[in-house]
């Protein structure tokens, strides 16, 4: 929340307000679907040329419930160095790695 307060809190609060008024599985759709924009966007920054939408769904689909709200959370701001670090740490789990590799994105595991 700090951290919010610093980069402009107000879209933020408003966000939880809204978040607060809906039912869990909305909630938790709204989570991962800001978790999974913040993933593309440091996707693309970072892997030129590997297929995004994959990528994206394997990091989301094996993301723990924490790291898909602190993912959300970095959506408002973009991603950032730690954004980039609970993603590769996603990526290192033994399921995200056969996601990866079924999913046709193994250029990453070369």
């Amino acid at each position: 929340m700090i951290r919010a307060m610093r980069t402009g809190g107000l879209p933020l609060a408003a966000a939880a307000l809204l978040l607060a008024a809906c039912t869990p599985a909305t909630q938790d759709q709204l989570a991962r679907g800001a978790a999974k924009s913040v993933v593309a966007r440091a996707a693309t920054e970072r892997l030129p040329g590997v297929p995004v939408a994959p990528f994206t769904d394997c990091i989301i689909d094996n993301a723990s419930g924490q790291q898909i709200l602190t993912l959300a959370a970095d959506s408002v701001t973009g991603p950032t160095a730690s954004t980039w670090e609970i993603i590769t740490g996603i990526a290192r789990k033994p399921e995200t790695l056969q996601c990866l590799l079924t999913n046709g994105v193994s250029a990453l595991l070369q």
